[in-house]
């Protein structure tokens, strides 16, 4: 049996409505996940992560492999207990990061040698050890080890690359084989060959009854907005309907609509907290750099249309006054809001879905969001 099971409510076309269930609970999808790259969702508390309604959140295995260590974080009680999270949790298997930060990276058929971005050391990272890291992590959901291909790539590059890269998920399957409390995702690569993209497919569907779900990797990495769209669009319905699916690293409104409307249940990224650090929120009627000067004197709150709490009790003029100050309480305001925003957006397409009216939804957002963007 496996330790995640995915139940489908409702579809409108290809867009799902389901609920997820992890030993730590439902997550109703769509969902929206907050990146807690290590062991925290930067500026937010684990209090305020229930406030915005987050069900479900990432770690880094990456980042904690190289800082606290999995081994300390195995002592104090796993993930959940060391930064005292309730919910659902996943953690990605840290290939995308060793393929990103690691320097002097050299791959191969046993894994990745690589070194530290924290201080050049030298390191070796296989499925199996990516595996036994997120064991020890703890996390609800649990991702094979990939290569992350990076754009643009050389057609037979990618060829070899995704057929490594199913051959690695024959070894976290194995690695990961009796544990019965974390379930096991694989990873769809392929760059933007859509014929490689299927062959990936294909290859890791061999292994459906050892997966607990399916993702969609490698995109959101300088591919052209319309690659990214196709590629989800012809992949994401022709997975395995009984399972989640899952687009990893997409967290722009438009993009994550589309997204839902071609058959993707989860999804996650760092821009709604890296933009607010920044100064820059999600609103309605799009983007707001609320650090302009048009909004020092702006008593209204960031979003008529929102009922957050940075948005029930703060206005635009503070909020630049905070970030004009250098106040670390405008990151924390711009972030809660940023999170709030796309974690409510999902809920809102949930119930557009389950009362058959996502499309209508969809489009009224996208032409609201967009009336007044360059």
């Amino acid at each position: 049996m496996l330790p995640i099971k995915y139940n489908l409510i409702k579809k409108e076309n290809n867009a799902r409505a389901g609920i997820i269930q992890t030993p730590h609970g439902i997550i109703e999808t769509p969902v929206f996940m907050p990146v807690g790259t290590q062991a925290t969702v930067k500026t937010m508390t684990v209090e305020e992560l229930e406030d915005i309604g987050a069900s479900i959140i990432l770690g880094n295995t990456y980042h904690l492999f190289l800082r606290p260590g999995e081994d300390l974080v195995k002592k104090a009680g796993g993930l959940h207990k060391f930064m005292n999270w309730k919910h659902g949790m996943l953690t990605d298997s840290g290939g995308f990061q060793v393929f990103s930060l690691g320097k002097l990276r050299k791959i191969t058929e046993e894994g990745v040698n690589f070194s530290s971005h924290l201080n050049g050391e030298k390191l070796f990272i296989t499925p199996e050890k990516s595996i036994k890291i997120q064991q020890k992590l703890g996390a609800d959901i649990i991702m094979a080890f990939d290569e992350c291909i990076p754009y643009p790539a050389d057609r037979e590059y990618v060829i070899k690359s995704l057929e490594r890269t199913t051959r690695w998920a024959k070894r976290c399957i194995d690695e990961n084989s009796g544990n019965e409390n974390q379930g096991l995702f694989g990873i769809v690569q392929g760059g933007v060959y859509d014929d490689l993209r299927e062959l990936s497919m294909e290859q890791l569907l061999q292994y459906n009854d050892d997966f607990s779900g399916f993702a969609i990797g490698g995109v959101s990495v300088g591919e052209p907005k319309e690659d990214k769209y196709r590629i989800v669009a012809n992949i994401a319905p022709k997975l395995p309907e009984n399972k989640p699916r899952y687009l990893m690293g997409v967290g722009e409104p438009i993009d994550m609509l589309v997204a839902l409307e071609n058959g993707i249940d989860m999804m996650d990224c760092v821009l709604p907290s890296r933009i607010g650090r920044h100064g820059t929120v999600f609103t309605s009627k799009g983007r707001l750099v609320i650090k302009n000067a048009a909004y020092s004197e702006d008593f209204t709150s960031l979003d008529d249309e929102c009922d957050c709490y940075v948005c029930k009790n703060y206005t635009r003029a503070y909020i630049r006054h905070l970030f004009k100050a250098g106040e670390i309480l405008a990151m924390r305001l711009a972030t809660y809001h940023n999170l709030y925003f796309l974690v409510n957006l999902m809920k809102k397409s949930r119930i557009a879905i389950l009362n058959g009216k996502f499309t209508e939804f969809k489009n009224n957002f996208i032409e609201k969001y967009t009336k007044n963007q360059d």
